[in-house]
This record gives C-alpha cells, sequence and structure tokens, in this order.
C-alpha cells in the first residue's frame, strides 16, 4: 500500500520509517499540508497520512475518495479538523493514535509553568550576557497553590497528579468525572464556575469541540482570580485571543503559557525567522514579558514519536490486510 504523509519534518520520517520497516507499507513523504491545493498530489494513495494543520473537510475528502483513497490515517490524537460525516458518506476509515504519550504533554505542561514562573527563559538569556542580576525574576511557590485541571483523560490526570506531587491542592473538572480516580489521588472535582474563581493555575486539557470552543472568553476570563496563570497544552482555540490579549493589557492575569494557538496553521513548525510574522495577535502576545509561547511541541519526546509512528503504520498495514484497525483509534 502506498500512503501519502503530509506535512512531514525529518522526525517524522526517522520514526515513521523505522516503523514501516518490512510491514509492506510504502510511505510518500510530502513536506507540504493537505490542503485544497495539495489534494491531487495524492493520487495514486489508497491512504493518506495527516498531522493536526492538515485540512480534511468535505470537498477535500471528495476529491481524495475520487482519485481512489480509502483510509485517512491522523498521527495525533485531535481530529477537529477532520469531517467525520463526510468521510463516512463516502466510505473513507479514519484513524487516529488516541494516546502516544500522556506523559510527554503533561511534563511539558509543568516545563512551560515552571519556566514561565521562575523566568527562567529570562535568567537563561541574561546570563548568556554575563549579566548575573535577579531583578525581574522573583516566581512563587507552587506548593501550597490550588491548581485547576479543566479536563481529565488521561493528560489531565497525569499532569494533576504531578502538581499533586508539588504540594498544590488540585480542583478538576469534567463533564465525565472520574471520581474512583479523583479519590484516590486527592484531587476534588467543582462546577466549572467554582474552579475559575478558586485556582491560582488553571491548565486545559480536554478536546476541541463546538461546546469547548472559546471556552476561555471574555466572561470566563473574568470569573478567574486576579494574577491566574493559565497554561493551554491542548488546543488553540479553546482560547479567545482577543479577550486575553484584553485581559493581559489590564494586568488581571498573571501569567500566560501557550503550547497551542487558535491561528497556528501556516505559522507552527515552520521557520519563519528571515520573514515579518503577518498575524498582530501572535505578534502582540509575544510582547508580553508574562507570556511564554513555544510552537506545539507538548508532544515531541521519544516515546511519543515511536508510538506515534507504531500505531499510524500498523493501523494501514491492518487495513489493507482486511484486518480491523487497533482498538480505539477508529473514528467516525
Amino acid at each position: 500500500m502506498i500512503c501519502a504523509v503530509f506535512d512531514t519534518k525529518p522526525y517524522d520520517r526517522e520514526f515513521l520509517t523505522a516503523a514501516a520497516a518490512g510491514s509492506g507499507v510504502q510511505l510518500r513523504f510530502l513536506e507540504f499540508r493537505l490542503g485544497p491545493q495539495t489534494t491531487s498530489i495524492a493520487e495514486g494513495a489508497e491512504c493518506v497520512c495527516i498531522f493536526v494543520n492538515d485540512k480534511a473537510d468535505r470537498p477535500i475528502l471528495e476529491a481524495l475518495a475520487a482519485q481512489g483513497t480509502k483510509h485517512i490515517a491522523l498521527r495525533c490524537a485531535g481530529f477537529n479538523n477532520v469531517d467525520l460525516d463526510a468521510a463516512k458518506e463516502l466510505g473513507l476509515a479514519v484513524t487516529r493514535v488516541p494516546a502516544y504519550s500522556p506523559y510527554a504533554v503533561a511534563e511539558h505542561t509543568l516545563a512551560l509553568l515552571l519556566t514561565l514562573n521562575r523566568k527562567i527563559h529570562r535568567a537563561f538569556n541574561r546570563v548568556r550576557e554575563q549579566n548575573f542580576s535577579l531583578n525581574g525574576l522573583v516566581g512563587f511557590d507552587l506548593h501550597g497553590k490550588t491548581v485547576g485541571i479543566v479536563g481529565t483523560g488521561k493528560i489531565g490526570q497525569i499532569t494533576a497528579q504531578i502538581f499533586r506531587g508539588f504540594g498544590c491542592e488540585v480542583l478538576a473538572f469534567d463533564a465525565f468525572p472520574n471520581h474512583e480516580w479523583a479519590a484516590k489521588h486527592q484531587v476534588r472535582y467543582v462546577e466549572f464556575g467554582a474552579l475559575l474563581g478558586q485556582s491560582d493555575i488553571i491548565s486545559l486539557h480536554v478536546p476541541l469541540f463546538p461546546e469547548t470552543f472559546h471556552l476561555l472568553d471574555e466572561k470566563t476570563l473574568s470569573q478567574m482570580k486576579p494574577g491566574v496563570f493559565i497554561v493551554n497544552t491542548s488546543r488553540g482555540k479553546l482560547i479567545d485571543t482577543h479577550a486575553l490579549i484584553s485581559k493581559l493589557k489590564s494586568g488581571s492575569i498573571g501569567g500566560v503559557a501557550l503550547d497551542v494557538y487558535e491561528e497556528e496553521e501556516g505559522i507552527f513548525f515552520e521557520d519563519l525567522s528571515g520573514c515579518v510574522l503577518q498575524d498582530d495577535d501572535l505578534s502582540r502576545l509575544l510582547t508580553f514579558p508574562n507570556v511564554l509561547i513555544t510552537s506545539h511541541q507538548a508532544f515531541l519526546t521519544q516515546e511519543a514519536l515511536h508510538e506515534i509512528a507504531r500505531v499510524t503504520v500498523e493501523n494501514i498495514s491492518r487495513l489493507e490486510n482486511g484486518k480491523s484497525p487497533l482498538a480505539g483509534t477508529v473514528l467516525g
């Protein structure tokens, strides 16, 4: 089977090539994203493998199906970029990697928060310039702080447990609470409004659905404690960027750490160091001293990349040989 792999980087090629060795799956690596202008490049490929910023709406899926594509393999957990109803109507199988490494994302959440709070990024730059002053580098202890975890799937649970290890009180909100897990780890479920009003730190770990779009907007941001720190390693569109900038300008937010951004397509994963950044909102966010942004790298560990490649290739191979995909990976 030939699989066209869109939006690939060197690390994708390395791990996918190793996973595909001896499987009979022929990978055709493409550096650009799947979109209206690139759909035809996948002609002849029975499988198309895509990532978070590739576009798989109805017109694109119709074009792919007409070209003979039978399988859309997402090498990620999120699937908001795929029209699942259209895929089902067209007879396209859609698979994903739902749990590549929850530890990778959870640990990056804490890395972002610790870096922002203790000004490690600023201290690093100072010391390289032989500036050993400590002025402006004051942070706070995590111990004893109240942390709100929004979403208690695998990543949210591990993040909560790490915060508990720091001696934090952990509140949680989830539409489907896991009370057994919460009792075991001394986590307390509360209503969303209560979590917003009581938390010193809020960390987002929910998928992007219509119900969670702009979960943090002008209204909900206004319900938070003054000086709150917000961390988002989930999906960019969970936060209304305009409202966030307004609150940052007013000084009501203590700090924001983002690994995702709602308009990241075409920016994140790319080297734009020689260009003028055309996104005014992102440019504005980068000017705040209490904002730290990484470019969607929370997943980027050896363990996660290995598991993403393994599950992706195995699903492709299984479908090609008339077998069912791995349990929990099928969408639609």
